[in-house]
């Protein structure tokens, strides 16, 4: 996984012109809406990923 993950529109306008902000890590910037706002990682959920397979038509 890499360091920083790049947005790819601002969550505000929509814009694709981001900028990394200067306060800190998953801080950014929009020039167009002139917002700044961050990303920040949660965690996984607890439940995980269920597969829902019928197992199909059989043979």
């Amino acid at each position: 996984m890499s360091e920083r993950a790049a947005p790819f529109h601002c969550p505000y306008c929509g814009d694709e012109d981001l900028r990394p902000n200067e306060t800190g890590h998953g801080a950014w910037e929009c020039a167009a809406c002139n917002r700044a706002f961050q990303l920040k990682f949660l965690g996984l959920l607890a439940r995980g990923v269920r597969r829902d397979d019928g197992g199909g038509d059989e043979i």
